[in-house]
């Protein structure tokens, strides 16, 4: 029989996931000759052999990749016979022209190095940086692509003759597995005091025994260094609370495994499937009744963030404690999140009593990711570690290449081209020096990673966002402004099918706490009728002042006296409570000075909130309402009432919300209660106004996106509302809601722009 050849190309997530073995072993074991080799496309593949074999080796090819493969496309095409019999794996060649190749996120630790690890016959048994083809450091270690060992931070270390020979046998699960190490030639771990001394004995047995007497230790993780203490110990909770500068905001929780995550929260079948995945987020979860866990860490709060170890070490430390521990971000609040060892050991030691720490470096920083489930799939909160830099597919695509430079808060930025969309990790709030230095060189990364030259930025519209004055100084690029809540909506018809990429409108529901609005007004209540390229404002709640500006958003009792005004009771408690100041401030918001106007939805459940008693003043964003959700009786489902005030746009009264809460208050009613009634109240005027919107327009899909939609109980009541109208809801699912998400939006907003100016709805994307 006369062999054929073929030349395939892979493209895709199939770079540092044991795609090259995979493809020599399926090509042996089929008889046939060729190679394999990485570029800076991804993988190249030639095979010759019978045509059966060719056959089917292309269809085994794309239907039982390796775990963490995702491929986005296979091209083959004949080319002529050389009587190649034997297969090669070949070496990557120099770069020499535009990167393609994707680069695989940061996973979890497989269950073979898992066996490895506890197994005290192995070579690696308790090495706290085992890793395979399917599992260990990617993203947060590489420098340059292709995917090889001397772009990552693992060059320093050579491998000792038993790791190359692992590398090269074709019949080793670490075949060509680049960040592959062992005790004799890999990182050391070290642990060291606040003053960088190295403390004697076992590094790990030693910070297991300090984390177990109550002291607080910085240990180096994926992305960066985190801060932890034993859960359960109260005193030292609280003295890390009190170091960190964090006096409310909930810490996240390192469990074990699922059954002891099952000892401290409700873990139904799609948690479980999201605690246990690749990624391994924090996941947020209903906090069980007695949950040994100290009250310093989640104060006050019926939920817990949970997670499972996704580092070798991270499985021995909290073995080695025997219980949960708190793992928290490495920083001071409102800091970015320390990787650098000098760094770390400057910014962390009036904090940490000692350092947990190793010699491999961190390229990039990155944060835990951040989730939810809903209707049983995940719901991304912040999505970092473990996702990024996984690609968004654009159906429609970029025309020009684009950079989106994202919001102020919870700050990503986004680079695309082609059809792809590469939203960063999780920079943080845009208000300091280092974060602003996390940003700028986040995307110089991302350039060369990926080899996009942005000719197309886009940018939010708030004039004084630090993302904004660093597009609008960028040269010899088009620029695009684009509105805030514009950019939720499309990143929700991102976020959720290929479908959406065409211009034509749904109705956008955009509810988040602050966004600068095209009359100069601070939007945040808004429903919009939408595509990519465009959208009008369909409606919007009723504006109010913001009395003070952004002390508003620190104490939302003002936002209750601007509701309110100088005429509200003087019973209510909220009132009394701020007696000395509540005559100046209503005078403020009547004036109009120094008080913006605002239809924030995020300011109207700060209003509630401090009605209700729950929190007259704020030390994290979102503090108020994310209290006011956990106030609130699962039980209950009646639902306030709220005028629509006719006009174009029209508007949602929602003060109305406030007389009824207030007149449930007065009559007694328990506070939580009055807390779910005004929840469905909120959900009842969303369903009213989608209502309104279907008739003047005939749109049946509804896009929920924005901050307020992490509401739990909001999202569930205002989804079942709509879907029983026979609206058709989209959510966020990988992207976040919340300002995270901005940037995708933003990206295929400037897209749509570029294509309708380009004339080129079909233009080429290659």
């Amino acid at each position: 029989m006369t062999p054929i050849r073929t030349a395939i190309r892979v493209e895709g997530i199939v770079q540092g996931v044991g795609f090259r073995p995979y493809v020599y072993t399926l090509a042996t074991g089929l008889g046939l000759g060729g190679f394999v080799g990485n570029d800076v496309d991804g993988v190249f593949v030639e095979v010759e052999g019978p045509s059966a074999a060719v056959t089917e080796f292309l269809r085994k090819l794309e239907r039982d990749p390796p775990p963490l493969a995702r491929i986005e496309r296979v091209t083959a095409r004949p080319i002529t016979p050389n009587g190649d019999t034997s297969f090669a794996i070949a070496a990557s060649g120099p770069v020499t022209q535009a990167r393609r190749a994707l680069v695989s996120a940061d996973t979890a630790t497989c269950a073979d190095c898992l066996s490895e690890l506890a197994d005290p016959d192995d070579r690696r048994y308790r090495y706290p940086f085992i890793n395979c083809t399917n599992c260990g450091p990617r993203f947060t270690i590489v420098r340059d692509v292709p995917y090889d060992r001397p772009f990552t931070t693992m060059a320093p270390f050579a491998m000792c003759p038993a790791c190359e020979a692992e590398y090269h046998d074709p019949a080793d699960r670490r075949f060509h597995a680049q960040p592959t190490c062992c005790p004799a030639c890999g990182p050391q771990l070290t642990l060291h005091d606040k003053a960088g001394n190295t403390l004697p004995g076992d590094p790990l047995a030693q910070a297991a025994e300090l984390l177990g007497t109550g002291q607080i230790l910085a240990v180096k993780g994926l992305g960066g260094y985190h801060l932890a203490v034993d859960a359960a110990c109260q005193p030292a909770a609280a003295a890390l609370r009190a170091r960190k500068h964090r006096e409310d905001k909930p810490f996240a929780v390192l469990a074990a495994d699922l059954t002891q995550a099952r000892e401290l929260v409700e873990v139904d079948e799609a948690a479980a499937g999201l605690l246990s995945s690749p990624a391994r987020p924090i996941v947020l979860l209903r906090r069980r009744l007695g949950a040994a866990v100290a009250p310093a860490t989640a104060p006050g709060n019926r939920s817990l963030g949970v997670m499972l170890p996704y580092t070798p070490l991270h499985h021995l430390l909290v073995r080695a404690l025997g219980r949960p521990m708190v793992l928290t971000s490495g920083n001071v609040s409102d800091e970015p999140i320390a990787y650098r060892d000098d760094d770390a050991l400057a910014r962390l030691a009036p904090i940490a009593d000692a350092f947990l720490t190793h010699d491999r470096a961190i390229h990039i920083r990155t944060d835990d990711s951040v989730a939810r489930t809903f209707r049983a799939r995940p719901m991304l909160i912040r999505r970092s570690r473990g996702y990024v830099p996984e690609p968004v597919t654009a159906g429609a695509g970029f025309p020009r290449p684009v950079l989106a430079c994202g919001a102020e808060l919870k700050n990503t930025f986004c680079l695309a081209q082609g059809r792809r969309a590469f939203i960063s990790h999780h920079i943080g709030d845009l208000e300091n020096a280092e974060t602003l230095r996390s940003f700028t060189e986040g995307i110089e990364h991302f350039r060369r990673l990926f080899d996009i030259d942005p000719q197309v930025v886009a940018y939010d519209l708030h004039p004084e966002y630090l993302s904004t004055k660093y597009a609008l100084d960028l040269d010899g690029v088009d620029l695009h402004g684009v509105q805030h809540h514009h950019a939720h909506i499309a990143s929700c018809l991102a976020d959720n099918s290929a479908d959406y990429w065409a211009d034509g409108p749904v109705i956008g529901v955009a509810f988040d706490g602050t966004g600068y609005g095209t009359d100069g007004t601070i939007w945040g209540g808004e429903f919009l009728v939408a595509g990519l390229a465009g959208f009008e404002r369909g409606a919007h709640l009723v504006p109010v002042p913001m009395p003070g500006g952004a002390a508003a958003i620190r104490q939302p009792w003002r936002m209750a006296a601007a509701y309110l005004g100088p005429a509200a009771p003087e019973t209510l408690d909220v009132r009394r409570r701020n007696a000395d100041r509540w005559a100046a401030v209503t005078a403020m918001a009547a004036k109009g000075v120094n008080a913006p106007l605002t239809s924030s939805a995020g300011r109207l459940f700060d209003a509630a909130a401090a009605l209700l008693g729950v929190r007259d003043t704020i030390n994290y964003e979102g503090q108020a309402a994310i209290e006011l959700e956990q106030l609130a009786d699962p039980a209950e489902s009646g639902a306030y009432p709220a005028a629509v005030v006719a006009g174009a746009p029209f508007q949602i009264r929602a003060a109305d919300l406030l007389t009824a809460l207030i007149s449930d208050l007065t009559d007694g009613v328990r506070a939580p209660v009055i807390a779910a009634r005004f929840h469905h109240g909120v959900a009842a005027a969303i369903e009213a106004g989608c209502v309104l919107l279907r008739e003047r327009h005939g749109l049946d899909t509804v896009a929920l996106s924005g901050g307020v939609f992490q509401n739990m109980l909001l999202l569930h009541a205002t989804a079942a509302r709509l879907e029983a109208r026979g609206f058709r809801v989209l959510t966020h699912s990988r992207v976040p809601c919340n300002d995270g998400g901005i940037s995708l939006g933003q990206a295929v907003i400037a897209a749509a722009r570029d294509r309708l100016a380009l004339g080129a709805p079909g233009a080429s994307l290659e």
